[in-house]
């Protein structure tokens, strides 16, 4: 893969910087705390990063399943040659656009994680599996409507091979995917008796709301039974039955569910995303279950590696901040973000927030940060600098297209680049 350019004019490059190659920008001897970038700038710490790409496969292995982790998190090239290369079987996608942004990065299997109908796209999944022979996409079916749209597709295309789908179990309340076993079971040999597609396996997402044990394990009896009634009527067109399910929330209650004993061979496919960077915020208190039920010490699992970096910029009144950086850089959809860490103007090192420190705002770009104390000598001046901690990497991802990775003193050693 070439290694991009990068340029003054993407946020959070040094204005005044010649261009450079992604791969030389560890050589180019900056750190964000001596202000070689313009504030704003999301980061990665490259130490919680790389443990979390092997802790995380690590698990996965433990437990006799494969790893599709969802490119959709980052979306980043760079990213996905590390999970590939640590041993994911593939990368996950919410889309043929961002299959086709995989493929070109050399991923070779990947699973679009949604409803794929328009002509557009089945004919652009089709471009990809004609210029790609070694490339296996499969993509999800959850109603005969999606198959009928299919179908005709494949009727004004003669000769295009069929493709591979699996069939997604929902629930009542949920996304996509067949609320009733007898709805599921009605598509399965629908899907069997078409010449369009071929039936490979089950899919299934249990959400951010479906994530107590007893909701996991009613989603995750349904899919069994289903896989059981298409195993004994012979409706799976492959060598092995494909499970898939998971996101980054319960992973753990998800694993022990994706081998099941069938009468043949079972590929189990966890798709945790967010894992790879963590958060300060929601997946941190998701994850601190999973620590519990797997026996994993506290903070040992998964690290917060996703930070943003931002100015202090004004001091208008007694107890209040405000920073420069806003909803076109940071996620705010499940929470605000958190103040973590803190450099004095001056400072080449970061400490610790005041407890008390809070984001309770925010607009396109400014931040709204609060004490308690309006003269609280340890309160931040202008140009001081404050790391904040997030809630959903997804979401912040999405606001930029390049990161740098930084080591524990926020030298820049790595960097990457983000397509959305």
């Amino acid at each position: 893969m070439t290694s991009p350019t990068l340029a003054p004019g993407l946020k959070g490059y040094p204005h005044a910087a010649a261009a450079r190659r992604l791969d030389e920008i560890g050589a180019a001897g900056w750190n964000v705390l001596a202000g070689d970038l313009p504030l704003p700038i999301a980061l990665l710490k490259r130490e919680a990063l790389e443990h979390n790409v092997r802790w995380m496969q690590s698990r996965v292995d433990q437990w006799g399943i494969d790893f599709a982790p969802h490119g959709k998190t980052t979306m980043s090239p760079q990213l996905f040659t590390r999970q590939i290369d640590a041993g994911a079987w593939g990368i996950t996608f919410a889309n043929v656009t961002q299959l086709s942004i995989g493929v070109a990065a050399g991923v070779r299997r990947g699973l679009i994680a949604n409803q794929v109908m328009s002509a557009a796209d089945l004919q652009g999944l089709h471009a990809l599996l004609t210029a790609h022979s070694d490339l296996r996409a499969l993509f999800l079916v959850d109603s005969i409507a999606q198959l009928d749209l299919i179908e005709g597709w494949a009727q004004a295309n003669t000769g295009a091979p069929a493709f591979e789908v699996l069939l997604e179990i929902g629930y009542a309340g949920g996304r996509t995917g067949c609320r009733a076993h007898e709805d599921a079971v009605a598509l399965a040999e629908r899907l069997r008796a078409s010449r369009a597609v071929r039936l490979v396996g089950l899919e299934s997402y249990e959400g951010t709301t479906q994530i107590d044990a007893d909701s996991v394990r009613a989603l995750m009896d349904r899919v069994d039974a289903v896989a059981r009634h298409c195993v004994a009527r012979g409706w799976f067109e492959a060598d092995e039955v494909i499970l898939s399910s998971g996101g980054s929330a319960v992973f753990d209650l998800i694993a022990g569910r994706l081998k099941p004993s069938l009468g043949k061979p079972v590929r189990g496919l966890l798709r945790s995303g967010c894992y790879i960077t963590h958060d300060h915020g929601f997946y941190q208190g998701t994850v601190a279950g999973v620590e519990q039920r797997i026996g994993c010490p506290a903070g040992e699992s998964l690290r917060a590696a996703l930070e943003v970096w931002a100015l202090v910029q004004s001091r208008p009144e007694p107890g209040l901040a405000i920073l420069g950086v806003g909803k076109r850089d940071i996620s705010f959809d499940l929470a605000m973000p958190m103040p973590i860490a803190y450099a004095p103007r001056d400072s080449l090192s970061a400490q610790t927030v005041p407890v008390g420190w809070k984001i309770t705002a925010l607009n396109d770009q400014h931040a709204y940060l609060r004490w308690e104390s309006g003269d609280d000598p340890s309160a931040p001046a202008v140009g001081d600098r404050i790391g904040l901690g997030i809630s959903h990497p997804c979401t912040t991802f999405d606001k930029w297209h390049w990161m740098p990775i930084v080591e524990s003193d926020y030298r820049i050693s790595d960097a990457v680049t983000l397509q959305f």
